[in-house]
């Protein structure tokens, strides 16, 4: 079993919400053993487990919450602490949502390997796939095999002539995930732009923080990756495979999925008997604790 980690020093970012709009200050703070993954707001002085009983929203991006107070977007930091095996973290936020930075994961990774990652003295369980389970549901599937390490294998299709069918398969890894996957970003079409901000969507959303697309391809950006937008999938779904809040271990394929897609998907996993989700009370959260 591997050892709990956390980081070595606090980090800082701030930025704006894609969907709200409003600059958010971020801190990460170490956490000692057991605490997990917690987002505390602070401006409401309230915490929240970056956990799957936590998910309140799945629209345009994953949502956790409690007692109607939420944090949104949380896809792109979560799938970066947990590729790096952070377990124990406390991510004070005085918003709404996450930064969405310019899209992608790439500043997290950075802002991570510039503050260091502490081992802890103490393992946590590996969630390991022990048989192929199969999930569907319209035009989604999504299978979980046995694998040794941990694999993402991703397919789309849009109809679009820079996308259509697009299908990438990764082990991930710090490498793998620093190289070829954090730096994909959002995308999105514009001609649903209007229909968005219409419901509260996007508000921070421009060209600085997204692939825009219209009927021919990218306004006024280029591709970092042909493949990009299958690249920024996988990004999306290793974050929200981590709200079962422990590491995996198998090959995890989608097919045309979304984050309502692949928060059904955890819950079936945990409903055919693969894992039993425990949940910690609150009163353990520390805002300051010793991190050994």
């Amino acid at each position: 079993m591997p050892f709990q980690k956390t980081i070595k020093k606090e980090i800082f970012i701030s930025g704006i919400g894609i969907h709200t709009g409003k600059k958010i200050n971020l801190r990460l703070i170490p956490a000692q053993r057991d605490t997990g993954i917690v987002f505390y707001r602070k401006d409401l002085k309230l915490p929240i487990k970056a956990k799957l009983p936590f998910v309140v929203d799945t629209s345009f991006a994953t949502t956790i919450g409690i007692d109607g107070i939420k944090v949104r977007t949380v896809e792109h930091l979560l799938a970066t602490i947990y590729v790096f095996g952070i377990t124990n973290l406390v991510i004070e936020i005085d918003g709404s949502e996450v930064p969405v930075l310019d899209g992608s994961a790439l500043e997290f990774v950075n802002a991570i390997f510039k503050a260091g990652i502490a081992k802890q003295s103490k393992t946590i369980p590996v969630f390991k796939i022990t048989k192929p389970l199969v999930y569907e549901e319209s035009h989604v599937r999504i299978i979980a095999k046995p694998h040794r390490g941990f694999k993402v294998s991703y397919k789309i299709f849009y109809e679009h002539p820079l996308i259509r069918e697009q299908f990438l398969s990764c082990d991930i890894n710090e490498q793998t995930f620093t190289k070829e996957i954090a730096p994909a970003r959002t995308f999105g079409f514009l001609k649903d732009i209007q229909y968005l901000l219409k419901n509260g969507f996007a508000r921070g959303g421009s060209l600085e923080n997204a692939v825009v697309l219209d009927e021919n391809g990218t306004v006024g950006s280029s591709l970092r990756f042909k493949d990009e937008f299958v690249r920024h999938k996988i990004l999306d779904a290793i974050g929200d495979l981590s709200l079962l809040g422990y590491p995996l271990q198998g090959h995890f394929i989608f097919e045309k999925g979304g984050h309502t897609s692949h928060i059904n998907f955890i819950k079936t996993m945990i409903e055919s008997g693969y894992f039993e989700l425990q949940e910690e009370p609150y009163f353990n959260f520390q805002l300051n604790p010793q991190t050994a």
